[in-house]
């Protein structure tokens, strides 16, 4: 069950990472803008704030990589952490942005976290 619940925790860091890139270097982009509904005068007015946003994402993908290469109880506590913060910002942010961010982060973090709390 722990390799099942690493897998998952690491699926959910790379989802963070992908939108690290797409908020933080192609947010003008095509890709990201359909991604992310947004104009291309949007896009570049708002650059800043999603470079912003991206940073956080980027430290939601760190403490979910620093859960899975430290030795718990740090890792278990990094991964925990780390789930919790993904499922309450894509709350936050289906509530206040987009409701297709229940199934990009919160259903992919609420399993991984169920895997987590089981395999210990």
């Amino acid at each position: 069950m722990n390799v099942v619940a690493n897998i998952l925790v690491g699926l959910v860091a790379l989802i963070h990472v992908y939108i690290v890139v797409l908020e933080m270097f192609l947010w003008t982009s095509p890709r990201a803008r359909a991604a992310f509904g947004t104009t291309e005068e949007f896009a570049k007015e708002s650059a800043p704030l999603a470079a912003n946003q991206g940073l956080y994402n980027g430290f939601l993908a760190a403490a979910l990589v620093w859960g899975l290469i430290a030795t718990d109880p740090t890792g278990f506590q990094f991964k925990v952490y780390g789930l919790a913060c993904v499922i309450v910002a894509g709350f936050y942010g289906a509530a206040t942005a987009n409701k297709r961010i229940l199934f990009v982060q919160v259903v992919p973090g609420t399993l991984a976290l169920i895997a987590v709390l089981l395999a210990r």
